[in-house]
């Protein structure tokens, strides 16, 4: 595990919410597939030559050992990735796509050639955020208060009436900033609250209570629904590089089907 964590390395970006992050691959692949748990994010990823938009998941998502290649990496905070591509996230939802098929040839290669030149590819594509950004101007400020409102564990109904919408307005916005409606936000936020609580050493049953969980059976439930597997077999020794990061590493659509 020490030396998985070493070949994934992240830092906070200059861009408000997001983190850049690197991932340097072993000459041999590992066997086994890498589970990536859905976090609420959005990633663009450099890799092999182009870049790769990781959209939002509803559930876990294998990466292929065939496909774990070196890439660099912006993770972007629930509702930025739609702004700065111009496209919903829902249309994105549980699928990985080539920047390519989302904007037009010219550009993306103008992008993918400045970024293979750059001596830092990570930071060359926080740049090319940072500028995008600048130029489409920031997320909407009552996307962003109802993302933050549920990553600190408010209710979807406290949420809503904080950042004045109703409930038909609340989830068409959320479909479109985040890929889901505000309820499924909810519940891959408090689990991810719940796992880095379990992180620093907190028992399951008090991470459960202390993320919002009505009791460990229903965090349990979350991560087999969510994760796709138990608290167990994601925090033993073996599973290794499993919690790396969330929706990383691969260009390959994911396939889910999975809905708000």
């Amino acid at each position: 595990m020490p030396q998985e964590q070493q070949r994934y390395r992240e830092r906070p970006s200059r861009l408000p919410g997001a983190v850049v992050w690197t991932w340097d691959a072993p000459d041999h692949p590992p066997h086994k597939p890498r589970s990536v748990l859905p976090d609420g994010c959005m990633d663009l990823i450099w890799t092999g030559g182009r870049i790769v938009v990781a959209g939002p998941d509803t559930h876990a998502f294998q990466v292929e050992p065939r496909n774990r290649a070196s890439c660099a990496a912006i993770r972007l905070a629930p509702g930025t990735a739609p702004v700065l591509l111009g496209v919903p996230a829902h249309e994105l939802r549980d699928h990985r796509a080539d920047l390519a098929d989302l904007w037009p040839s010219a550009a993306v290669r103008r992008l993918t050639d400045r970024i293979d030149r750059a001596p830092d590819p990570a930071a060359a594509l926080e740049r090319f955020a940072l500028d995008r950004i600048a130029d489409t101007g920031p997320p909407d400020p009552r996307t962003v208060a109802v993302a933050e409102g549920l990553r600190r564990g408010r209710t979807v109904a406290a949420t809503a009436a904080e950042a004045g919408l109703g409930a038909r307005q609340l989830h068409r916005r959320s479909l479109a900033a985040f890929g889901y409606g505000p309820k499924v936000l909810a519940r891959i936020l408090r689990l991810q609250r719940a796992l880095e609580l379990i992180r620093t050493g907190l028992p399951y049953a008090e991470a459960a209570c202390a993320a919002g969980c009505t009791d460990q059976a229903h965090l349990a439930r979350e991560m087999r629904d969510l994760a796709g597997t138990t608290l167990g077999a994601y925090f033993a020794p073996e599973a290794g590089d499993s919690e790396a990061a969330a929706n990383s590493e691969t260009p390959q659509p994911s396939g889910s089907r999975t809905t708000a």
